[in-house]
């Protein structure tokens, strides 16, 4: 053991900030490595084996130990007595530290609150316990002078733990790894210099001020639920009060570390800000073993006392397969090892249902523990979703994923359900002209199922017979649920699930005959960019490979491939239902990334979508990898977040209009039971080798396919019918020029170029352009013109007062180009592929920003426009709207007198 006991030695950055007043703001920067006494354990050849260049001074205290905690105490001159926000950054993997300040007791620190800048730092680049991050600890009261701090390293893994350093601050701090608050514009300086023509985008915390040139918070209500629950009225949300239309811009989230009020607020407040109105609250009430955990019940109370405070709805989703791992000898789930997830198995086992339910009663029946009020009854509260990705028609219902106690119930159910149908096993298997499979027992009452890439290619009589149980075991899983849901008491909507299946054709239909018994229908939808390597389902690392991917010219997954015309936005009403889109993004690091949003908010409000969920809302902060990896998902980004003003007020209030109905499909259930399929798939995936199946007319022929391209056009509404129809496609020659690689919209309002990749928005309240706009050229709108030598870019202009370009007093012009993670480096692996060198760290680049915009507007010369900073605070006006230059480095500006 080594011992350390050091003279009195912290280094302190004070910062200076005149504020009305001359009220002075501080922030006291302590390293680790220097305490003012310490008792501490090193170990020299692993655990401090390590990236010191990660480290604040190159340095830290650290510990390992399996005989005993470490500790180490500091000193701290506090200027002025008073409330700081404290900080500290450590070893959040599998440790535990707490602290002492003063006299008063040890208090365990959440390392997990609002973490930020997290780093694997060992020195090989293991993902191992050796990682270090930022993480809140909360605020504090220090007296004027000097306050001693403890810390007591204690994880059950050898008691180990880094302390880089830590911070008080009283005024808002916000984490940028090592850099000291007046380090930063000089380290951000330097990237430029690093960096030619990007800038960086870090900026700091947002106060929220009515100065804002954007804010978003006035298109919500005073508070979520004002309207009353949330209902259904035809295809259309509404506010069951007042029977107003909703829709929803939403997002997946909040952070799962941001617990406490006060971050659940501020965080609450920034996404009203950014026009977000509804959150999907993504997550299980219990753990791997299937075990309830009340507390985080205790925090989805907190999380829509937040949400709601801000306008914004909360939407629960609480049973995703992936989440457990049932334990051998769990009653509800027999025969589980503790590494299989239970694929299917909700849908048959029914005290597997029974433990469902209760989670959904301890949710939805537990009173706040100030209001009394329960979720039940919280109008704030919008929707229900049962199953998070499950299906029997998805490749996971295979005899390979279920253990023999839990094939049994569904084979017995299946051989019930076929004696019923034909009186007795025997005449079932004389139906289908003796085809057995090996596990069918029917001495034992027992019938097994086909894989289901036979089913659907195959189509035998067995096959029919499968996919009718499969659709009435499914579909009546989520009629006794929703009852169920209604019985509880619960008012608002309900839906069932969201997942793809095995074959969009054949079984994609079935699936959404199955979700017909919930109030909307909801599907999930990501662009992926050929994404390879270790964990790459839900990581990015160094050494993973990937392609970069324009949606705006369908191009395929796998560089040199045929397009392939599918998008997660294509979006067909079924049954006259609302429609949600609860999981979509564009992955990561794709450099294309930034066509997410605008193609969204617009072709969303063209066919006439109820909810685009973003996916994910993982960091409170624009931080580039908020977890231990950069994740594919990070909402939180420059060309996502960033572009959400126009896209909302694009969206929500409907700045492009709604299309025609260009297809009404009325699809027979007899035959989707027969496995006849679909010409209208949700993922139709029909690449350029497949337009001979695209009928040239107005009517369908047997095997023929309806341009999936339609869904830029105008809306498509999908009816399940007994007696089925011919399809009405109205002449789709107008709007979509296979030739000229072109389709516009039935409202003349959008125009997309997939054989440049250029998107044009042309509608009164809403006009700009994006993509290729080097190729594109000087581009004419109603009310603006728009030339760019960005190589990829998005220009828009849209109305803040509701009125046309033309007449408003009040506008926002949105830039926007590409981004990277600072330090992002790749290299050639052949082929359009390119392999990860180096994944980056905070903060953001932004390819810098370029282009004229004229307003033709004949008061244009008196219109002023005003620059904004990254938050939306004005900046010295510049100029008028008869041209605007566009700034290197400015996003938003806002126009009127």
């Amino acid at each position: 053991m080594h011992t350390m006991s050091l003279a009195v030695r912290w280094g302190t950055l004070l910062v200076l900030l005149v504020v009305s007043g001359a009220v002075r703001a501080e922030v006291l920067w302590i390293e680790g490595e220097k305490p003012a006494k310490a008792d501490v354990v090193r170990h020299p050849w692993w655990y401090d084996q390590v990236k010191r260049d990660q480290f604040s001074g190159r340095d830290f205290i650290s510990h390992f130990s399996d005989q005993k905690p470490g500790e180490a105490e500091y000193r701290v001159a506090a200027p002025a007595a008073g409330q700081y926000d404290f900080w500290v950054r450590a070893n959040p993997v599998q440790s535990k530290l707490s602290y002492q300040l003063n006299a008063g007791p040890w208090t365990p620190i959440d390392l997990k609150r609002e973490q930020a800048g997290s780093v694997n730092v060992a020195a090989d680049g293991k993902p191992d316990l050796r990682f270090i991050a930022w993480s809140k600890v909360g605020s504090v009261a220090l007296k004027k002078g000097t306050n001693t701090f403890r810390f007591r390293m204690e994880s059950a893994n050898s008691h180990h733990g880094y302390l880089d350093c830590f911070v008080l601050a009283n005024e808002p701090f916000q984490p940028q790894g090592t850099l000291k608050p007046a380090e930063i514009a000089e380290h951000f300086r330097r990237l430029a210099e690093e960096n030619k023509g990007w800038f960086p985008f870090a900026p700091k915390q947002d106060r929220f001020e009515a100065s804002a040139g954007f804010d978003l918070r006035g298109l919500n209500e005073e508070f979520a639920g004002q309207g009353g629950f949330i209902g259904v009225k035809g295809s259309r949300f509404i506010h069951t009060a007042t029977g107003e239309p909703v829709r929803f811009w939403a997002v997946n989230g909040p952070p799962g570390d941001l617990d406490d009020p006060e971050a659940l607020r501020r965080c609450a407040r920034f996404m009203a800000k950014y026009g977000i109105n509804l959150c999907r609250v993504h997550g299980g009430y219990y753990d791997e073993s299937g075990n309830f955990r009340p507390e985080r019940v205790q925090r989805a109370l907190r999380v829509v006392e937040a949400m709601k405070a801000e306008g914004i709805y909360c939407h629960f989703s609480i049973y995703f397969p992936l989440w457990l791992r049932p334990k051998p000898g769990t009653p509800w789930l027999e025969g589980y090892d503790g590494k299989q997830h239970p694929f299917a198995a909700i849908y048959f086992n029914r005290d597997f249902q029974e433990q469902y339910r209760a989670w959904w009663k301890a949710l939805l029946l537990t009173p706040h523990p100030k209001t009394g009020k329960r979720l039940v009854d919280e109008p704030a509260v919008m929707g229900l979703e049962m199953v998070n990705e499950d299906s029997y028609f998805f490749w996971t219902f295979a005899a390979a994923n279920l253990p023999e106690p839990q094939l049994r119930i569904v084979e017995t159910q299946f051989a019930e359900w076929l004696a019923k149908k034909y009186g007795s096993l025997d005449a079932a298997l004389a139906a289908w002209k003796g085809a057995r499979l090996p596990r069918d027992k029917p001495d034992q009452r027992r019938i097994a199922f086909r894989p289901l890439w036979n089913m659907f290619n195959e189509k035998t009589a067995r096959d029919k017979d499968t996919a009718r149980f499969l659709v009435e075991s499914q579909r009546e899983f989520y009629r006794q649920t929703y009852q169920f849901l209604r019985e509880l008491g619960f008012k608002g909507v309900i839906t069932a699930s969201n997942w793809a299946t095995a074959s969009p054709e054949v079984f994609g239909p079935l699936e959404k005959l199955t979700y017909t018994v919930g109030d909307f229908i909801d599907r999930h939808g990501y662009l992926g960019c050929n994404h390879k390597g270790d964990s790459a389902a839900w990581s990015i690392r160094d050494g993973h490979t990937y392609s970069d991917r324009s949606i705006f010219r369908f191009e395929a997954e796998q560089p040199g491939k045929p397009k392939v015309f599918a998008h997660p936005a294509f979006d067909p009403s079924y049954n006259g239902k609302p429609s949600m889109i609860s999981e979509t993004t564009w992955c990561r690091p794709n450099r294309y990334r930034s066509e997410a949003p605008l193609f969204y908010a617009v072709y969303g409000a063209l066919q006439g979508s109820d909810a685009v969920v973003h996916f994910s809302f993982d960091g409170p902060t624009w931080s580039v990898k908020p977890n231990f990896f950069m994740q594919p998902w990070t909402l939180m980004t420059p060309a996502m977040l960033g572009q959400f003003p126009a896209a909302a007020l694009i969206y929500r209030k409907g700045l492009v209009a709604e299309g025609q109905t260009l297809v009404e499909l009325d699809l027979k259930v007899d035959d989707l039971l027969d496995l006849k399929g679909t010409p209208l798939p949700q993922d139709a995936h029909l690449d350029e080798l497949r337009l001979k199946d695209v009928p040239q007319g107005a009517s369908l022929k047997p095997g023929s396919v309806i341009d999936p391209l339609v869904h830029l056009a105008g809306r498509t509404n999908v009816n399940f019918t007994a007696s089925g129809g011919p399809a009405k496609i109205a002449n789709l020659a107008p709007y979509i020029d296979r030739a000229r690689q072109t389709v516009t919209s039935s409202t003349g309002e959008l125009k997309l170029d997939y054989g440049r990749g250029v998107l044009w928005i042309n509608a009164p309240a809403a006009q700009g352009i994006g993509g290729a706009l080097a190729e594109a050229g000087p581009v004419n709108l109603g009310d603006v013109t728009i030339e760019s030598k960005m190589p990829l870019g998005h220009v828009v202009a849209v109305s803040l007062d509701g009125r046309p370009l033309a007449s408003s007093e009040r506008m926002l012009l949105q830039v926007m180009s590409e981004e990277k993670a600072s330090r992002f480096e790749t290299e050639p692996a052949g082929q359009g592929v390119l392999r990860i060198k180096n994944i980056g760290q905070d903060p953001w680049m932004v390819r810098e920003l370029q282009g004229t915009v004229r307003f033709k507007r004949a008061d244009a010369g008196r219109l002023t426009v005003t620059p904004l900073d990254e938050n939306g605070y004005p900046q010295t006006a510049a100029g008028t709207a008869d041209e605007i230059r566009l700034r290197p480095t400015t996003m938003y500006y806002v126009i009127g007198r």
